[in-house]
């Protein structure tokens, strides 16, 4: 529109309710294509890594390295359309990531799972996931920065906290459509052909992001630097090759990034493979946990985001870092004794250790299903691992026969080596006949067969103690919504208006795409290598640690900055 005088007239600002609506909306559609995947990791196990042949734990091992894959190649999507954001507006680059990502996940329903083409399938997968993950790395950025640049400073942690909050309303988003579907049509239906409508169904909510995004103006401070005439030039060598820039990339990384990834990563996303692979809950019940402590999170989110602005961001990032270390293992053996109580019990009272030559029991991580397991310490070990049984291994002279001890009972097994074909396998199931008695015997509750004919020793939900279900998963929702709630405007305010797409969008995806992505497959990896189920903890742990000590010296309070 023109005024009188021939000059453009400004557009009005848009709105901070329609910011914050439109914005948290268009991510939370993103995080919902992006966790339909993690939400469905039995049956891609299962559909594209023919977990019969390589063993239920490979499976896993697998279908988590190809959701690791999309959030491996997040901090490119971070350089591309930060560079697109900071050169040519905030708005166009996260329209993009929309189309982006929902065009790759509708594309994932329509993969074909039939065995001959299976291999073809999983690949395809794995480069669907690589697209969807460049979308999240230009997504996140993209719309906290939007959000902060339009809003007071005083308000800056509780309107940028609904960005956070919208990653828990695509994870409830997810698993209402997953758990609609199981329901609607039956668990076989939805592994024959249902999984695929989660997927497809993400075609409505592009439509939907499409259209509101449209509806937005730029952000003022881009629009700022547009009439000034400041827009850089060269954001990639003003991020990474100034100091000033580049020391601040790394102390977010350090000090919050990091540990945020991981322990974000494993109070909503390793506790579901957790729960269905070690303590044996149906799908169905793993996924309404999940759902209620992330429906638990959403206010939390935005209470730490609003604390944030009255006490600062450092204060409360520490706090939730804090409480996520100290409570890490208290909270997983909680609700662990609350969902299969049977099994812990029996873990607890009869524990099983396979005493071997060390040289005949090889690390079980076989994602192409070539390796074949010969030697009585590695089929034992097989067993237990797909079983989700707890074990530990005890050193035994050299040339000694192999034994499994549950409980105070040692029960020899015999040897495998050597022996092909039939022999082979029926070694193999005479083996694990012995131990599957052996666990009978010492009271573990009677498994049932799964899909890969691995058995599981399936929780009940009659047996579930509900209080300490809870508990468990409220300490862990309170310390990552602590960590995660301020941190959009902890980041938008540390870094300078010219190159922030970049800067901030860039580290947030190494320490929570690389180190976060990489969560659930590497605890799932150590659980299952040392046969100690709550072994993988120590990751959270570790990076928690680190970020509690960075954050103490490194991070400068931010709160209240002036963003230009």
């Amino acid at each position: 529109m023109e005024t009188a005088t021939g000059e453009t007239a400004a557009k009005p600002p848009t709105p901070l309710r329609t910011v914050v609506v439109a914005s948290s909306a268009g991510t939370a559609f993103e995080w919902y294509d992006f966790f339909v995947y993690g939400a469905l990791t039995t049956i891609f196990s299962r559909k594209f890594f023919n977990a019969a042949e390589i063993g239920e734990a490979n499976a896993t091992l697998a279908t988590l390295a190809v959701f690791a894959a999309g959030l491996l190649f997040r901090p490119l999507g971070a350089l591309i359309f930060g560079r697109m954001g900071d050169r040519f507006g905030r708005k166009g680059a996260f329209l993009a990531t929309v189309i982006m990502m929902g065009g790759a996940t509708f594309l994932i329903g329509l993969l074909p799972d039939n065995k001959e083409l299976v291999g073809v399938s999983a690949v395809l997968l794995v480069l669907l996931r690589i697209l969807q993950g460049m979308a999240v790395g230009g997504e996140y950025g993209g719309a906290a920065i939007y959000v902060a640049e339009h809003c007071a400073p005083h308000h800056r942690g509780q309107s940028t906290s609904w960005i956070q909050a919208s990653a828990a309303f695509g994870l409830v988003g997810a698993l209402i459509v997953v758990l609609g579907t199981r329901t609607a049509i039956g668990e076989e239906a939805f592994f024959v052909w249902g999984w695929r409508i989660p997927f497809l169904a993400s075609a409505i909510l592009v439509g939907i992001s499409i259209w509101m995004r449209l509806r937005l103006n730029e952000s003022p401070e881009f629009e700022k630097m547009k009439a000034e005439g400041t827009i850089s030039r060269a954001p990639y060598a003003e991020v990474f090759l100034k100091w000033g820039n580049m020391k601040l990339v790394l102390v977010s990384i350090l000090s919050f990034l990091m540990a945020q990834g991981a322990i974000w990563w494993c109070a909503f996303s390793y506790t579901q493979i957790f729960l269905e692979r070690f303590m044996k809950l149906p799908g169905v019940w793993a996924n309404l946990f999940l759902m209620g402590a992330t429906l638990l999170s959403i206010p939390l989110y935005v209470f730490f985001g609003w604390l944030s602005d009255r006490i600062g961001r450092k204060p409360v990032l520490i706090l939730g870092m804090v409480l996520s270390v100290v409570a890490v293992f208290p909270a997983f053996k909680a609700f662990s004794a609350g969902s299969n109580p049977a099994l812990l019990e029996a873990q607890q009272n009869a524990p099983v250790e396979i005493h071997a030559d060390p040289a005949s029991c090889t690390f079980q991580f076989d994602l192409l299903g070539g390796k074949k397991y010969e030697t009585a310490c590695d089929i034992s070990r097989a067993y237990l691992t797909n079983a989700g049984i707890g074990f530990s291994i005890k050193p035994a002279d050299a040339g000694t026969s192999a034994t499994v001890h549950v409980g105070g009972a040692i029960h020899p097994v015999p040897e495998g080596a050597g022996l092909i074909g039939d022999r082979l396998t029926q070694r193999t199931d005479e083996i694990n006949g012995i131990i599957k008695a052996a666990l009978a015997a010492a009271n573990y509750p009677p498994p049932i067969p799964a899909p890969s004919n691995a058995e599981q020793f399936q929780a009940q939900a009659a047996d579930f103690d509900w209080p300490q279900i809870f508990v468990g998963f409220t300490i862990l929702v309170i310390g990552a919504t602590a960590l995660y709630g301020p941190m959009a405007a902890a980041l938008v305010e540390l870094f300078p208006t010219r190159v922030r797409y970049t800067a901030l969008s860039v580290p947030y995806h190494i320490g929570v795409g690389w180190v976060g992505g990489f969560m659930p497959m590497t605890a799932f990896a150590i659980a299952t290598a040392t046969g100690d189920v709550f072994a993988g903890l120590w990751y959270p742990i570790v990076f928690g640690v680190i970020g509690i000590v960075s954050c103490l010296f490194l991070f400068p309070e931010t709160k209240g900055r002036a963003l230009t």
